[in-house]
């Protein structure tokens, strides 16, 4: 949630200056924080660095529309309320509104009264709705470092689906903190008093995974010397969190399915089953899709699992959150190595900025921890970042300098080819002696300094012509 002063923000959008105005000043004076714009394209932009509680739009806007504005809205940000004001409205017009998802439709002229009371239920019932960062409303999230509206719009979705016991599949790609959400979702849970348990399905051998997740009695099978409680008992009472669930051999599937039905588990080797309470989180950077169509999962495992489905953007798409989770890191690594790491230097921060990521958050902790660990200065210089990214360096010349060090390299590939011969270096350059002793004064290179034994008579540092007779 965008908020000024604590204040929740309003985008405003009308072609009326006057009406503009005029909503402005009434948002204002009710406690809003208002942000106004004459067109949709010019709000989309706002969206984009501007997270509002409310979009409150005319319907009537040159260019796009405001159905159109409200369409692109939920499109990218699902859930965040529009509320749509028109001097033409008809019931058809407002009924198809409404059941198109617009939060409510209101016609000019309207009741200042009814306009507030619009704006409080939409702000009340917005899912983009939380606590102001930094309050205690948000500690449940506080491991997740972001200022974009994208994860804005995952974080609030999230915290929509804490309080229930529905089954939440995490996607996005590895390293993208699909972990990190979990625990956000259990903490924000009334199972937060409860563990939060983790395993990764595709770290453990198929034969040892069946008796991390249910348990085993003692002699159930050759090293069982005592009886072990799987996860599901660990996790009881709270979250058991399944990370790389497409990873998960078909034979166990079939036994999960049937935990999940039952609410019971049966350790390997018991002849009782037992009662287990715990909340399925799970997460997988496949595509479970096309592993139902090629039968590597489920159909009905998956559709238990998959709930409610949340997914995490790269790092890639939410750029603006790279310097603030680069100097996150490094204030957090800088302690714990005892650096006196303040920074990054603005070109390394730049490279940062626009890197491409293939590893997300997971890959920029890495680069700050090795810049880190290597950082003699208070700033992280940009060689050290390169360095980290595996990024060549890069120097930028310009056209003269360029062309200089080229000259320069060649005649001394010739001036060592031919020995100091500056009559032989002279003719594969098909230059006449002349011009290749300017082109070696201008270089300040000497030919005597390329010969094994200066010949008698010629001075070393002399590029006279008579010289090379």
């Amino acid at each position: 949630m965008s908020t000024t002063g604590g204040k929740p923000q309003i985008l405003v959008v009308d072609d009326d200056p006057d009406m503009l105005r005029l909503l402005s000043l009434r948002l204002g004076a009710a406690g809003y924080a208002v942000t106004a714009e004459v067109d949709a394209e010019a709000a989309l932009a706002r969206l984009e660095v501007l997270r509002p509680q409310l979009v409150l739009s005319d319907v009537r806007l040159p260019g796009l529309d405001g159905m159109g504005l409200f369409d692109a809205v939920q499109s990218r940000f699902p859930g965040l309320p529009v509320i749509l004001l028109t001097a033409h409205g008809s019931i058809p017009d407002a009924v198809d509104a409404t059941l198109r998802g617009v939060f409510s439709y209101l016609t000019k002229p309207f009741d200042g009264k009814e306009l507030l009371a619009a704006v409080s239920r939409a702000l009340a019932l917005s899912t983009a709705s939380r606590p102001v960062a930094g309050s205690a409303g948000e500690a449940w999230r506080a491991e997740i470092v972001s200022r974009s509206a994208v994860m804005d719009e995952v974080l609030a979705e999230a915290r929509l689906v804490a309080p229930s016991d529905a089954s939440v599949l995490v996607r996005g790609e590895s390293g993208s903190g699909k972990e990190l959400l979990a625990r956000a979702i259990h903490r924000a849970s009334p199972r937060a008093h409860g563990a939060f348990v983790a395993v990764n399905c595709s770290a453990i051998p198929e034969a040892l995974l069946e008796s991390e997740l249910f348990g085993h009695v003692k002699g159930a099978f050759t090293g069982a010397v005592a009886h072990h409680r799987g996860l599901f008992q660990t996790a009881n009472g709270g979250t058991l969190f399944l990370d790389e669930i497409g990873d998960m051999p078909p034979t166990l599937q079939v036994k999960l399915l049937r935990v999940l039905q039952e609410r019971q588990i049966r350790p390997v080797g018991a002849q009782q089953s037992v009662d287990v309470d715990v909340r399925i989180l799970s997460a997988t950077h496949r595509d479970l899709e096309a592993a139902l169509a090629q039968g590597d999962f489920r159909e009905d495992l998956y559709y238990r699992l998959n709930v409610v489905t949340l997914t995490l953007p790269p790092l890639a798409d939410r750029r603006e959150d790279i310097a603030l989770l680069a100097q996150h890191f490094l204030q957090r690594l800088a302690s714990k190595y005892h650096k006196p790491v303040k920074g990054f230097a603005p070109d390394a921060l730049s490279l940062l900025a626009t890197a491409a990521w293939p590893g997300n958050v997971r890959q920029l902790h890495n680069v700050v921890e090795q810049v880190c660990a290597l950082a003699t200065t208070p700033l992280v210089p940009l060689a050290l970042v390169q360095r980290a990214l595996r990024v060549p360096t890069v120097e930028v010349l310009g056209f003269t300098e360029a062309r200089n060090r080229f000259e320069r390299s060649y005649l001394v590939g010739l001036l060592k080819l031919t020995d100091g011969q500056v009559a032989d270096a002279a003719r594969l350059a098909d230059k006449n002696r002349t011009e290749f002793y300017r082109l070696l004064q201008k270089h300040g290179l000497t030919p005597g300094l390329f010969r094994a034994e200066p010949p008698d008579g010629e001075p070393e540092s002399g590029l006279s012509p008579a010289g090379d007779s």
